[in-house]
């Protein structure tokens, strides 16, 4: 009888627990546990952050790692009766919206290639009937090219923006034309065998794969046939389990995924099947049922990584509100991914908001805040990770106020009412009142730093909305570099040498703000913008490159959370409810959500996402 060391050429080795560094294909004797184990790869689905705004019909390209978003129908920043132009990329982890725009704005459309080599075409936009416009995108910026031959909404479309592949759609009637394009050029290719609209497919120019859609004159019972293009002419592939059509797909043409969609007739799916270039296998589904409406991406190669995005399912009405931002991870791998997540923190004794705090995930101060009636507080709690308890009361009850430092070394400075200069310091066991106070008595500022290297931004005076800074060195205030925009009702993280403000509003509260300032200890400039105008958020972090962004007003109060990294601000999952005015403290993988408004006990706890090895039993079953 063959031994696993006739076979490997080596024994298996025997640890007290886990083999350190495990990696794939690697087994071992775990004395602890007395089992067999080793690393074995498995496919999942996994939530990730949802894309910047809802919205479907949108077109798609590039890979998991680094996925690129555009157009369709979407909540914001378009009007409720036009198509978009927004283009957003994935990074494996988050959304940002970048800056470049589609030249014309559109819906129903579809794309291929990369995040920074991509080219999307056709789609419904603002004209009469489907368009046939093509435009191909650098990384930096949208440029047109040549139009498709036929207009089109609602199609297929694969492979490189140098070598693309088109077929299927809608133009007043199924259609069954292919086109190929050289990277300037449409030229007609052979045609499917069956006119299909709502189609949705991957592969290559020369090794396309068209799946499901609609089939007049069975409207709206989807159909559940594939067929192949070897880059010459189309032939039948094999039959999927579930009918569907408004799916979205990756990978190649002998190894794809297929996900969502609907049934027949018309019923919103969460299955997820699989293709190996001779039969679908249905795998795991996606968490929840929705039309992808052709939003996936996960490059030509294989079908082992891949992200889909927005759509609309049953909870969504999509003439009222653009569907949905939910973004899901497909991973077949060694590693389990576990995603970010915001969760339940033990609550605040007394709600409140417009407070100030200090400290880390599982070492905080909640300090002061608003307690209405009667207002302004000198309440104090202490968080250990896991539940509030009363901590020495201030000397001067304040509200918006600033504050940072750690729990045990924590300092707080202005705020109202309604507007003090005085700070106070805290050891860990009381607070005492400083000799030195601030400068200019202001509250609704943004501000940060540790107990001997503090700083305060902005803020109000009274009736004017301030652009002054102020740093603190354990003893004395003294005068910073101005802020480039004058606001209130904003935050700020990181040091004094290395900090940020983000967001806010002026007075009257009527003008809201995306606008980011990055301080290096004299003078502030310009960093990236949020992705939507928001006042009375909370945040924290670090430093400079790693801040974290969540609540406030849009101008309703909103559960959104956003992460930066020092250029750009990118999605992260939302919090358990919509929260605004409340404080913020910790890290951008590792944060706390304190209270909030109208005074709320509510504390949430955010922890950034995590990748660990798969181990598993080794049985012989």
């Amino acid at each position: 009888m063959s031994t696993f060391k006739n076979i490997q050429g080596k024994n298996i080795r025997s640890y007290a627990n886990n083999a350190p560094n495990a990696t794939a294909g690697e087994m071992w004797y775990n004395r602890a546990e007395q089992k067999l184990k080793g690393v074995a790869a498995s496919g999942a689905w996994s939530s990730t952050a949802p894309q910047i705004y809802a919205n479907f019909g949108g077109g798609r390209a590039g890979t998991q790692t680094a996925g690129l978003g555009c157009g369709g129908y979407a909540s914001s920043p378009n009007p409720p009766s036009g198509p978009s132009s927004s283009t957003t990329e994935y990074d494996g982890s988050a959304w940002s919206l970048h800056p470049a725009s589609l030249n014309t704005a559109r819906g129903a459309l579809n794309g291929c290639g990369t995040q920074t080599a991509a080219a999307v075409f056709g789609g419904q936009g603002p004209y009469p009937g489907p368009g046939n416009a093509t435009e191909e995108f650098n990384g930096s910026a949208w440029t047109s090219s040549g139009d498709l031959n036929a207009g089109r909404r609602n199609y297929f479309g694969a492979g490189t923006q140098t070598s693309a592949l088109c077929c299927g759609g809608y133009d007043g009637a199924a259609m069954n034309e292919s086109e190929e394009y050289n990277g300037s050029a449409w030229t007609a290719g052979n045609t499917l065998g069956t006119a299909v609209y709502y189609n949705i497919g991957t592969g290559t120019q020369t090794a396309g794969l068209s799946i499901g859609g609609y089939t007049p004159p069975v409207y709206p019972a989807a159909q559940n046939e594939t067929e192949l293009y070897d880059g010459t002419s189309w032939t039948a592939g094999a039959t999927m389990g579930t009918r569907r059509a408004y799916a979205g797909a990756f990978g190649a043409q002998t190894d794809a995924i297929v996900a969502g969609g609907s049934g027949p007739p018309s019923s919103v799916t969460a299955n997820v099947e699989q293709y190996n270039g001779t039969s679908w296998t249905e795998i795991n589904n996606i968490s929840v049922a929705k039309n992808l409406t052709g939003q996936a991406a996960g490059g030509t190669s294989n079908s082992n990584a891949g992200v889909v995005w927005n759509g609309y399912g049953p909870a969504d009405t999509p003439s009222a509100n653009y569907g949905n931002n939910n973004s899901e991870e497909w991973n077949f791998t060694t590693n389990t991914v576990t995603a970010a997540a915001w969760s339940s923190g033990g609550a605040l004794s007394t709600g409140r908001e417009s407070l100030s705090s200090a400290g880390t995930q599982t070492a905080a101060l909640a300090v002061g805040g608003r307690v209405g009636p009667p207002g302004a507080s000198t309440a104090v709690e202490s968080y250990n990770g896991t539940s509030m308890s009363g901590a020495p009361s201030l000397n001067t009850a304040r509200q918006y106020a600033g504050g940072c430092g750690t729990q045990t070394s924590a300092i707080t400075y202005g705020g109202g009412p309604p507007y003090i200069t005085a700070t106070e310091e805290y050891n860990g066991s009381s607070w005492a009142t400083q000799p030195n106070s601030m400068s200019t008595a202001r509250r609704a500022f943004a501000s940060f730093g540790i107990q001997t290297a503090a700083l305060a931004a902005g803020g109000t005076t009274g009736p004017a909305v301030s652009s002054l800074t102020e740093e603190y060195n354990g003893t004395s205030w003294t005068a910073g570099g101005a802020l480039s925009q004058a606001r209130q009702y904003f935050a700020g993280a990181g040091i004094e040498t290395s900090g940020l403000v983000f967001g806010g509003s002026d007075n009257p509260n009527s003008t809201k703000y995306t606008n980011t300032e990055e301080y290096g200890g004299t003078s502030w400039t310009a960093g990236g913008s949020l992705p939507t105008a928001t006042s009375g958020l909370m945040g924290c972090g670090a430093t400079q490159t790693a801040a974290l962004v969540f609540g406030g007003y849009q101008p309703s109060k909103v559960a959104t959370t956003v992460g930066y990294d020092g250029t750009v601000w990118s999605t992260r999952p939302s919090m358990g409810g919509t929260r605004a005015e409340g404080s913020g403290a910790g890290t951008d993988v590792a944060a706390l959500s304190i209270g909030g408004s109208p005074n709320v006990t509510t504390v949430e706890e955010f922890t950034g996402e995590t990748t660990a090895i798969n181990i598993v039993d080794i049985t012989t079953s």
